[in-house]
């Protein structure tokens, strides 16, 4: 009777014990993510080459060559071009919209690739936060409100050593775990 007694406690503490890891390990992480200060978004326009990327499901097919294109439209939105190298040697290619949210100089937008006529929907919207972002406007981290995604972004296929391990001691204070980052290859 005290031995069964004993292993339910024991269960019971082992299971209090699990379900509040779980809790502190799902929880948000205690400091929110910050963005930089301000975009100037015509700069931040034209190609960027993805470097390294938390892996996701929606690029699944890209094996290389990864890049992003961002061109201006009338309205004030952003056309965003994705585009990479599938394992078969085709090219993947994406086509959405962007919209600041905030003023002009704001470093939050919100970008879907689902249909314009879905647009209405806020679900077809996901954040894209530029966080890091150098003074030439030749290296970006960019990601979103709970760091489940993080893409590094630069204007030429490859960066300086030198230049991306600083990054990552950055982004690394900012909470990101530089174990999950996954290099994209290019191909020439």
């Amino acid at each position: 009777m005290i031995f069964a007694m004993k292993t339910k406690l024991f269960i019971t503490l082992v299971g209090v014990y699990a379900l509040c890891t779980a809790a502190i390990a799902a929880a948000p992480p205690a400091n929110p993510l910050s963005t930089i200060a301000a975009v100037d978004v015509p700069r931040y326009m034209g190609v960027w080459f993805e470097i390294a990327k938390y892996p996701n499901r929606f690029q699944k097919m890209c094996v290389s060559n990864t890049q992003a294109q961002y061109a201006p439209l009338a309205d004030g939105t952003v056309r965003v071009t994705n585009r990479c190298t599938a394992a078969d040697g085709s090219t993947s290619e994406a086509v959405g919209a962007a919209r600041l949210v905030g003023d002009a100089g704001s470093p939050k937008l919100k970008v879907r690739f689902a249909p314009a006529w879905l647009s209405f929907i806020p679900m077809v919207w996901g954040d894209y936060w530029i966080i890091d972002l150098d003074p030439q406007y030749q290296l970006a981290a960019v990601s979103e409100p709970k760091r489940e995604y993080l893409w590094i972004l630069s204007r030429t296929p490859t960066v300086s050593p030198k230049v991306y391990a600083e990054l990552l001691t950055r982004l690394e204070l900012a909470g990101f775990d530089r174990r999950k980052l996954e290099i994209t290859p290019q191909e020439k």
